[in-house]
């Protein structure tokens, strides 16, 4: 049996994560099945349709209305509102894998960008003080997006030892996509950072059972626009599959996310803001060629619980790759498509 498949371009969308305004660099989830196996070298190309459904109610819609100027950051807030958000994106991702060893293992490099459209909206009572001064607002704020976001690098290194896969990434956040500090839906999170990571990918051939999980670190940058930092950031995605023939396998996916520094620069009442969230569901993947290429398309979608000072809900990712076949010849298991 041949095993193919591929793990989720790095996507990036302010409405469904966390740290600043219930936004980060990493998206959890990013990674999934067969994160660390090998691939074949030469050029791949990703696309991956995301959508979302998220919500998030007291420090989180505070914490957003400061942002874009409706309260002081020294008020006192009283909130009783909530924040829902919904996205519709599209990522590209375009990666060239060298055919020649580098420290022994397979060398990588890629460039994700982002297009799309999202719907942000903040309904509710808030009652601010500053001094002596108490005002109150009843309402809804609401925005809309459609643009481009940041650009976002993203550079591993593999190495495979039999039913053994390991790997070791570099991650990166350029700002040059759509966002303003006073807008509530950005596309781009208007500061830069940078994740670094390993992965372990077991993929057993005779038995058709393949476990992965990838671990990282985010470090934020300020962002200059409102001299906001970010906490550092824990992150751990995991995809779980098995293979029912050559081209069709089913499994399941999750995420913990966890920030384990405060941010700086929030507002008093907001304490150290510091985020967490979980993810679990299914997933389902399809292999078939394309002319001399491989194909491959995967649905998986996850439903959010146990979030801390970030938006929770839903999302659903549906990948289609192409990249180029294996050699027939090929014994090692290996999979094809975008970089992950």
């Amino acid at each position: 049996m041949t095993f193919i498949a591929a793990a989720t371009l790095a996507l990036q969308s302010q409405i469904s994560r966390a740290d600043e305004n219930g936004v980060s660099l990493w998206l959890p989830g990013q990674f999934g099945s067969l994160a660390a196996a090998p691939v074949t070298p030469g050029w791949s190309l990703g696309v991956v349709g995301y959508h979302t459904s998220v919500g998030a109610s007291g420090n989180v819609a505070a914490a957003r209305q400061i942002q874009i100027g409706q309260v002081p950051a020294t008020a006192n807030v009283n909130l009783n509102a909530n924040l829902s958000a919904r996205g519709d994106l599209m990522f590209i991702s375009p990666t060239y894998t060298f055919a020649t060893p580098v420290l022994g293992g397979q060398l990588a490099i890629g460039v994700i960008g982002v297009v799309g459209h999202l719907d942000t909206s903040i309904a509710g009572t808030l009652t601010a003080q500053v001094g002596p001064i108490v005002a109150t607002r009843n309402g809804v704020l609401s925005d809309s997006l459609t643009g481009v976001g940041d650009l976002y690098p993203l550079v591993t290194m593999k190495w495979n030892q039999g039913v053994h896969n390991y790997m070791v990434y570099g991650y990166g956040d350029i700002p040059v996509g759509s966002y303003e500090s006073t807008r509530l839906s950005n596309i781009g999170i208007g500061h830069g950072g940078i994740d670094f990571g390993a992965g372990y990918t077991y993929l057993n051939p005779a038995t058709g059972v393949e476990f992965s999980g990838v671990g990282g670190f985010t470090y934020n940058f300020k962002n200059p626009t409102t001299q906001y930092q970010s906490g550092i950031d824990f992150h751990f995605d995991w995809g779980a599959s098995h293979f029912l023939s050559k081209q069709l396998f089913v499994g399941a996916v999750g995420y913990a996310y966890q920030q384990v520094t405060d941010d700086f620069g929030a507002a008093a009442f907001l304490g150290g803001f510091k985020s967490r969230v979980f993810g679990l569901g299914p997933q389902l993947g399809y292999l078939f060629p394309v002319g001399d290429k491989q194909g491959y398309l995967n649905l998986k979608g996850y439903r959010e619980f146990a979030a801390e000072n970030r938006p929770e809900g839903w999302n659903v990712w549906l990948t289609f790759a192409i990249s180029n076949a294996a050699p027939t010849s090929t014994v090692t298991p290996t999979r094809r498509a975008i970089t992950k």
